[in-house]
Parts: C-alpha cells; sequence; structure tokens
C-alpha cells in the first residue's frame, strides 16, 4: 500500500491526458523525428486540418529514371553503375567514403560507392545492392517527403500500391516545407562545403532531430529493413524503413496505413546501432 505521499509521487511522473499535446513526452520524441522527415504518420493526423491542403492545383509528377520501363543493363536501369562487391554481407562500420549532404530541413549520408551515384531531377537514385545501399536509401528516400517534390519521389521511390496511394493521400493535406531537390541531371550529389553538420538537435528548445546511427535487422537481396537511430533534444529514438528491391533500385515500402516508417519510439541509448562518425 502507498502512503498519500508516495502516491502523490507516482502521480506526479504520469502523463496527463489533460495536459496539451506538445507537453506529453510520447509526442515531444515523435515532434523532434519532424526535423528529419516531415511525414510522421502522427504528425499526418495532426495537421491534416492545417497549412495549407492540396486543392488539385499541384503539378503532375515528372517522369524520372525508375518510373515506367526504364531501360536496362545487366539488373540496373542504363548508367546506374555502383560497387556491389559485398552482397548481402552485412556491415561492422559506416563506408569510409560517406560524406553529408544537405537535403532540406536535415543533412544525410551519401556515398561514391553505395549511392546515391546519380540525380535526375528531384531524385537521388542508384544505390548499391547491398546492405549498406538500402540504408542510405532508407535516409534519403523519406527524407525528400518535406519538399515540393514530394509526388516525383512517391512515384519513382516508392513501391506503388494501396500503401503509396494512401500515403499520397495524406500528403496532399500538408504544406510543404523548405525544398528537398536537386536540379542535376545525371550527375552524383554534391557533399556540400559542410559536409559532416548535422542540425543542433533540440537546441534552444527546437524539435529538430538529427541521424545518428543505424541497424540493419533483415536483409536478403529483394527486401530489407533498417531501423534508423535519431538523436533528439531528449536523447535517442528509432524508427523503421522497409525497403525492396523494385526496378533494379531501392525503394521504401509503405505500410498498409501509408506510413513510410514505424512509430518512433525512445530509446536509452545506441547500443545495437552503428553509429555514423560525424
Amino acid at each position: 500500500m502507498f502512503t498519500r505521499r508516495e502516491y502523490r509521487e507516482q502521480r506526479r511522473y504520469r502523463s496527463d491526458p489533460s495536459e496539451p499535446y506538445w507537453k506529453q513526452r510520447g509526442w515531444q520524441v515523435s515532434a523532434a523525428f519532424l526535423g528529419v522527415v516531415v511525414l510522421l504518420s502522427g504528425i499526418v493526423a495532426l495537421t491534416a486540418g492545417r497549412g495549407t491542403a492540396d486543392d488539385g492545383a499541384s503539378s503532375p509528377p515528372s517522369k524520372g529514371p525508375l518510373s515506367g520501363s526504364p531501360a536496362m543493363k545487366d539488373g540496373r536501369p542504363d548508367g546506374c553503375r555502383t560497387d556491389d562487391r559485398n552482397g548481402a554481407v552485412m556491415p561492422t562500420a559506416p563506408p569510409d567514403d560517406v560524406d553529408w549532404r544537405a537535403l532540406g530541413v536535415t543533412r544525410v549520408p551519401v556515398s561514391a560507392s553505395a549511392g546515391p551515384t546519380l540525380t535526375q531531377g528531384p531524385v537521388w537514385w542508384c544505390f548499391a545492392h547491398t546492405p549498406i545501399g538500402a540504408v542510405l536509401a532508407a535516409h534519403i528516400i523519406p527524407s525528400h517527403m518535406s519538399g515540393p517534390d514530394w509526388r516525383t519521389i512517391a512515384q519513382e521511390q516508392v513501391v506503388a500500391g494501396p500503401g503509396r496511394d494512401l500515403f499520397v493521400f495524406k500528403r496532399s493535406t500538408v504544406r510543404d516545407d523548405a525544398p528537398g531537390s536537386t536540379t542535376d541531371t545525371g550527375s552524383r550529389p554534391d557533399s556540400g562545403s559542410a559536409s559532416g553538420s548535422r542540425p543542433d538537435a533540440g537546441s534552444g528548445g527546437s524539435s529538430t532531430a538529427s541521424y545518428a546511427g543505424f541497424s540493419v535487422p533483415a536483409y536478403s537481396g529483394s527486401a530489407a529493413t533498417v531501423e534508423l537511430l535519431l538523436k533528439t533534444g531528449q536523447g535517442y529514438a528509432t524508427t523503421s524503413v522497409a525497403l525492396r528491391w523494385s526496378g533494379g533500385d531501392w525503394k521504401v515500402q509503405p505500410s498498409g496505413n501509408g506510413a513510410l516508417h514505424t512509430p518512433v519510439k525512445a530509446v536509452q541509448g545506441t547500443n545495437g546501432h552503428l553509429i555514423w562518425g560525424v
């Protein structure tokens, strides 16, 4: 039996459902990830009624290198070359040739050997057919979804089906954030002059987060699951992205409810993850 004082102390640390949602711990963790991937399924639901909804005037998605039936050579779209010698060997460290490139409101890792090695319009594509290639795709493809070119990215780099259709429907209700695209054609994404720098997670009350590490819980030549480790103002959090090898490149496999990743959850530390060296 608790004394009255002990009972009051126990209740003090419980989340009060009557508190405003932005003061509740679960919402703060999800909001921290907002700086990396704007389209959390929960955030979509919260923001669907505000901002500027898509009234149908948006430009249709442009055709890119992975839409339709691209010309193939050796199982890859023509012109796509990556270092696939490691095959299905799981990584024990991040690639040595990783640079960090600004993409919308965050920074993402790119690799000369594992991809993305090409761009066409807003599409960063041509990832290695390896676990590290899947890891890089899991960072980059969802991070593109906050900018104005999200429809093209969804068409090119999200697996077609009811999940993608539902994602597009939900995403169309949310305002676009800072542009997250590149206008180069056929070139490798430039790592930029601020290679390796990331947003200051949580400084000054900011709700941004940064990519801190990753793990690969499951991998085959046709599918992969990548867990992303995020550094937030409150500590660490994780979310998982499912991918499929489709049309000669990695694409995000959305869930049946239209989410591109699992719900964000807080974790105590970095155990079980490879840490980016930035």
